[in-house]
């Protein structure tokens, strides 16, 4: 019997099971990326229950969850960027027990639904420039990269990534 996904608006009682499954994401996928410390620093920078509890409130925000027969196996969260009309997808994970198999094309084709719900005309995302398959995926999910996103996060890291925006929403306007 086949799961059926379902994309859901995060909980205040989801937050400790999006902590423990960001800590197992990243762990695994960023080791040969970057830094360990850099890792826990930013999953304490981002991740911490009380934090995303706190995001759960922002008008601005929203997070959502994928789930698989009432389990979280991914998640998404995104931000108006303070520019007029636009979105970002600031966080987009699924655990890699469950890649390849369409559910990050569902939690991008979902930003894009918020995108449009609310009147907006652009959706970006920041990737890490190291991330070649994250970056290979929103490529064919229709993702330009359109310039560099360095910044200072604090102790003594940095995020180098591509600023990537969707150009093409032929696949997204059903």
């Amino acid at each position: 019997m086949q799961l059926q996904p379902s994309i859901l608006s995060l909980t205040p009682s989801d937050t400790r099971t999006i902590a423990a499954l960001a800590r197992t994401i990243w762990q695994h996928h960023y080791a040969p990326i970057i830094s360990t410390a850099q890792i826990e620093y930013m999953l304490a920078q981002r991740y911490e229950p009380a934090l995303i509890q706190d995001q759960l409130k922002d008008p601005s925000m929203w997070w959502r969850k994928l789930t698989l027969d009432q389990t979280i196996v991914g998640f998404s969260c995104c931000m108006l960027t303070g520019q007029p009309n636009e979105l970002k997808i600031d966080k987009l994970y699924v655990h890699c027990d469950y890649h390849r198999r369409g559910y990050g094309a569902m939690l991008v084709a979902d930003a894009f639904n918020l995108m449009r719900s609310k009147d907006l005309q652009s959706l970006i995302l920041t990737v890490n420039k190291r991330n070649h398959s994250a970056i290979t995926a929103y490529q064919q999910y229709g993702f330009e990269i359109a310039g560099d996103s360095i910044v200072d996060i604090g102790g003594g890291f940095v995020m180098n990534d591509f600023l990537m925006t969707l150009t093409d929403f032929s696949r997204w306007n059903t």
